[in-house]
């Protein structure tokens, strides 16, 4: 299993300004090789190497950091290629889709680079790195990182790492392939109901309330519309600031998954999620719900338990949420007038009554059995 480890550079300023000069260098190179992949139509790596590698050389790299500009203006247009095609930017004629194919994919000053062991050499022992720049070899930068982190980067690194600059701080992103855990058989399935009231509820009972992280969207929210307003040097300064409304979301979904991944461990089960791919194009809401509805951060909820329930060994699957919220889990009986209002549950056939949301998770785990029973037979047929 890949994972992604960050640590955090400390340079010297004089460190720091040559890795600004560096980032700056491969980013106008790249920006250079993305009009020229534009106006040929050479978009695939081997074949814009041949039009560009010279002039990239030129610009002053060196000849691996080159063969990394090269490829990441080849990678994002096939990222942006695949997203088109998976309808990301809408169909065919849209003002969204028209403007992203019209031009060359441009590259900020700042954007990330990657960097192989050609480039960058790890001392683990003394928790520093030595880093190519444009101004030569750049020896003995400190870095640090969380304890696990470390020693997830000392024994498991392999590949890449990108050199990040984020709000006047550097970072490593360093590729790590944790091997893998043999998953467990599952004894059962703990159903996870995914929601904005309550960002996550299990069928357990336990219920992770959305109001806090809603509280926070909405007073950014309102704060940005403010400085937006004002305009002011000041104002600007502070929209800048807009990633710890993400740093806050991505830290309460982190917790919510791991506490998901360790009851399912310690149960010996495993967990059920909800497949919600396309649901921003299938879900219709009045306009004051639909920024909830976009800033809602499920599919970064469900990859955090996914990872994290693929170190442990613990059985995840994706099932069809269809009417998961209209079912009662008692007796099966579907009716939209199950559902009486956003917590409550009350079935019109049976009278079993329940807070929703944990009615909801006991279908997607009793639908997670099926479906886990359903493939595993396939599986053994074969």
């Amino acid at each position: 299993m890949k994972l992604v480890v960050q640590v955090r550079l400390l340079p010297t300023p004089k460190q720091a300004a040559a890795l600004e000069a560096t980032l700056r260098a491969c980013n106008d190179a790249a920006n250079f090789a993305s009009v020229t992949a534009f106006t040929t139509g050479d978009r695939r790596e081997y074949a814009l190497r041949k039009h560009t590698y010279r002039e990239v050389k030129a610009r002053g790299l060196g000849a691996q950091a080159a063969q990394h500009v090269i490829k990441k203006v080849a990678d994002a247009y096939t990222t942006l290629k695949a997203g088109i095609r998976a309808g990301n930017l809408g169909p065919q004629g849209c003002a969204r889709r028209i403007r992203a194919e019209s031009k060359p994919i441009a590259f900020r000053a700042d954007a990330a680079q990657p960097f192989d062991d050609r480039c960058l050499s790890w001392d683990h022992t003394a928790a520093t790195v030595s880093i190519w720049s444009t101004t030569g070899w750049l020896k003995n930068v400190a870095f640090i990182g969380s304890p696990g982190q470390l020693q997830t980067l000392a024994v498991c690194r392999k590949g890449e790492s990108d050199l990040v600059c984020r709000d006047g701080m550097w970072f490593l992103y360093a590729t790590c392939e944790i091997p893998d855990v043999p998953v467990t058989a599952p004894d059962g399935f703990v159903g996870v109901d995914l929601g904005i009231a309550n960002i996550a509820t299990t069928s357990d009972g336990a219920r992770h309330c959305g109001k806090g992280l809603n509280a926070v969207r909405h007073r950014n929210r309102e704060l940005r519309r403010r400085l937006q307003a004002k305009a002011t040097t000041s104002a600007k300064r502070l929209l800048k600031k807009r990633r710890r409304e993400a740093r806050f979301a991505a830290d309460t979904n982190h917790t919510i998954a791991k506490r998901i991944v360790a009851e399912a461990e310690r149960t010996g089960r495993g967990i059920a999620l909800e497949d919600l791919g396309g649901i921003r194009d299938r879900v219709r809401l009045r306009k004051p719900q639909r920024v909830t509805l976009h800033s809602w951060s499920f599919h970064q909820l469900g990859s955090f338990i996914a990872y994290k329930a693929a170190r442990h060994g613990v059985a995840v699957i994706r099932v069809d949420p269809a009417y998961t919220s209209q079912t009662c889990s008692a007796c099966g009986h579907v009716d939209k007038a199950n559902r009486t209002d956003q917590a409550t549950f009350s079935c019109t056939s049976c009278g079993f009554a329940e807070h929703a949301d944990v009615n909801a998770a006991r279908n997607i785990a009793s639908r997670g059995v099926a479906g886990w029973a359903v493939s595993h037979a396939a599986d053994d047929a074969a």
